[in-house]
């Protein structure tokens, strides 16, 4: 009779008996790998080479980023031993691996879906929606006008990015209901946090909310401001005396708010690489850190008050890597300063990059967005908003939202996220990418110190030259589609429609918000509003925020409080203007549209001159219809020619503006002396290419016969299809 296992005590399951009974009823064989020989590196890439049949190693298996940074064909163990993390642990040391110990296992990263409805009432009611339906943060967007301290009345225009508050009541209104002592509140205040941080506390003051309760941040970024409008609007020396009079209110009034947020969102939408995004955001933080100082907070206290916001770009490995490599960089910048372990914790709020978003195949945002966000968190940031996927036409509805909110709740809930602590850790490849961009990092902030400060640098223009230098690149790349945005520069849809932009009535919004602002000035006493005014005019420091708060309950508005706290800034810089990758094609795309409404539906009409049967032509007949299709142009398919007068006769039939030669190398010297001159006189205004890069030697000899350029991986798909528009008349 079997032996039977013995009963798990007390109902658990004794999992190593059973493994135990199974090893005893199992003879499994001893397996060994000795009949495998390790393979050397050089034989390794011999086999590569000879998969990659003639196509050059170093250039096809190594991959240049805009960082200045290779990345390898492999990465293995040898090769990075030495960088290797050995004697180091997740939330210990320098913070490479994170700032826990537990990693997500005991809280997870917040989930911050930002509220943007224009009206402080819709917004309020976005804002419980969605922790209604899984967010743990209370992540507030405002709008333009809201973040340079303007009234709505005064606006061009509200809401035209967040929500637009202008008084107290607003902001009643805005946060009416929320449990801010169960989750964090995050809003971005723009140059100074001051004005909205008067009003936050005011509004809870009258809820009979203590303040005491606020957690999150409430943060000012003057510096990036300043960068993004070109002037400040206020002296920064009065900002950063607003930013430590906020930093002091909250370390005795709120102790778990924080007042200045770094966002990088100015250099990341300029087509900042990650070094340079990373750098620049760590030399403001540094500013901040010094001009609080120099008002008389302790490195304590200062780097306690600071949260970055940082952007996740395309490049998934490279996004893991620069938050491994910020995080021991500012450690070690804080430790300079004579900050403690905890002092150095470098706390970052995650989001997807606007600029790596695409106006046209909005759908495959949907893709872009998860891995970021899943860079993100392997990196190991401490919360954030995914953004809906048709952001950059309009602001999210109930779809585009549920869309991004539940890939975070997924990740975390469905794919175990939160399970793995330091998931990268030890990975050849993330190890050595983290090394090589933290010194980069290191370096691009040690420039910006050498030249002064990051102020002296904007000044200089020195950040905006080297962002510009970079997004002039990267739009080189996308012209000869090296770099491919799935639905621009590659594979178009030509059968899309573009979403509806949605467009709110700017208008009417403008209107309502002056009755409801009116409405609330009207029960205001003009003369207690003076008083409170003149006395925050003429605060002394340390009783500045309480008088703002006094100033906000008594009614005064959101612009009247900047005006008595100090406007007119005299610093000016160079600012650097928001971009995406796409733009470009998408202004093709639309140039074409436009031509075409206005025409009658006319367009550029391609005729793919195919020569031979099917599996003759059929490779650059395809690559030359989604590449012409890329500028929206109307390419007229066919099975192929059997003789050039054939396709000479078809190609008079379609009255084309552009023909192209399609068929293969070996059968070009042939064809082409032949067809080309056919070609241009049935179509004597038409533009002739050829499919595929001729060879130098027989170039001449295509062009004399009547080929006028060339389409193939070599070309500037950008530059042609811009030809082609002009010479039809589509742009001047």
């Amino acid at each position: 009779m079997e032996e039977k296992t013995k009963a798990p005590a007390e109902g658990e399951l004794d999992l190593q008996a059973i493994l135990k009974e199974a090893e005893s009823k199992t003879d499994f064989p001893e397996v060994t790998f000795d009949e495998f020989t390790p393979p050397t590196d050089e034989e390794w890439k011999k086999a590569c080479e000879a998969l990659l049949k003639g196509a050059p190693f170093d250039k096809v298996m190594y991959t240049k980023t805009y960082e200045g940074i290779t990345f390898e064909p492999m990465y293995t163990r040898k090769h990075t031993e030495d960088i290797l993390p050995k004697d180091s642990f997740p939330g210990m040391g320098d913070y490479l691996r994170g700032n826990k110990v537990s990693g997500y296992v005991g809280k997870p990263w917040g989930v911050a879906q930002s509220c943007d409805e224009t009206l402080p009432k819709e917004n309020n009611e976005l804002l419980k929606f969605e922790i209604e339906k899984g967010s743990t943060v209370y992540n507030v967007r405002l709008d333009k006008a809201t973040l340079d301290n303007v009234s709505a009345g005064d606006a061009e225009k509200v809401g035209d990015d967040g929500c637009s508050i202008t008084t107290l009541d607003d902001m009643h209104v805005l946060l009416d209901g929320l449990k801010l002592d169960k989750y964090p509140l995050y809003m971005y205040a723009g140059a100074s946090a001051l004005p909205l941080l008067s009003l936050v506390v005011g509004a809870l003051k009258s809820s009979g909310i203590p303040e005491k309760d606020l957690t999150g941040f409430i943060g000012a970024n003057p510096i990036a401001q300043l960068v993004r409008n070109g002037k400040s609007i206020a002296p920064l020396d009065k900002l950063y005396d607003e930013m430590a009079e906020c930093a002091k209110w909250a370390i005795k009034n709120a102790p778990s708010l924080r007042t200045v947020m770094v966002r990088d969102d100015v250099f990341s939408r300029g087509g900042a690489n990650d070094v340079e995004d990373t750098a620049y955001i760590l030399a403001i933080a540094v500013e901040y850190i010094r001009e609080l100082m120099k008002r008389g907070l302790t490195i304590k206290e200062a780097a306690g008050q600071i949260f970055f916001g940082i952007s996740m770009g395309a490049n998934f490995f490279m996004q893991i890597a620069k938050l491994r490599a910020a995080r021991p960089i500012w450690a070690n910048i804080i430790k300079a300063f004579g900050g403690d372990e905890e002092d150095q914790k470098m706390h970052v709020h995650g989001r997807p990059a606007l600029f790596f978003k695409t106006v046209f195949d909005p759908y495959v945002n949907m893709l872009r967005n998860t891995t970021e966000i899943f860079s993100g968190v392997v990196g190991g940031l401490d919360s954030y908003e995914n953004e809906p996927f048709d952001e950059p036409i309009r602001k999210g509805d109930v779809f585009s939202r549920r869309i991004a909110r539940n890939v975070q709740v997924m990740l975390q809930e469905e794919f175990g996220l939160l399970q793995p602590i330091d998931p990268s850790g030890g990975s050849w490849a993330v190890e050595t990418l983290t090394k090589q961009i933290k010194e980069k990092i290191w370096k691009e902030f040690q420039t910006i110190e050498a030249k002064g400060g990051i102020v002296k640098a904007l000044e200089e223009g020195y950040p905006q030259e080297q962002i510009a230098n970079t997004l002039a690149e990267r739009f080189k790349a996308l012209e000869f589609r090296k770099d491919r945005i799935v639905g621009s520069n590659m594979y178009p849809n030509m059968t899309e429609e573009l979403l509806d932009k949605r467009e709110e009535d700017v208008v009417e919004l403008k209107k309502e918000r002056m009755a409801d602002i009116e409405s609330y000035l009207k029960d205001i006493d003009d003369k207690d509003r003076d008083e409170k005014l003149a006395a925050l005019k003429g605060a002394e420091s340390g009783t500045v925020v309480d008088k703002a708060i006094a100033a906000a309950q008594s009614g005064a508005t959101i612009a009247e409080l900047r005006k008595a706290l100090g406007e007119g800034g005299d610093e000016t810089v160079k600012t650097i203007e928001p971009h995406r990758w796409s733009e470009r094609f998408e202004d093709l795309r639309m140039t074409t549209e436009k031509y075409k409404k206005e025409h009658d539906g006319d367009n550029v009409k391609v005729f793919l001159a195919n020569m031979g049967p099917i599996p003759q032509h059929k490779a650059r007949a395809d690559f030359s219809t989604t590449f012409l299709q890329v500028g929206e142009f109307n390419v007229e398919l066919n099975n192929g020619f059997k003789t050039t007068d054939e396709a000479a006769a078809a190609a008079k039939e379609s009255g084309a503006d552009v023909a192209v030669i399609c068929s293969t190398d070996k059968t070009y010297p042939e064809i082409v002396p032949d067809l080309a001159p056919k070609l241009k006189k049935a179509l004597p205004n038409a533009t002739i290419y050829l499919a595929g890069a001729a060879p130098k030697d027989l170039e001449p000899k295509y062009k004399e016969a009547g080929v006028d350029d060339f389409i193939s991986v070599k070309a500037n798909c950008y530059q042609i299809l811009r030809f082609l528009q002009k010479k039809k008349g589509m742009i001047d």
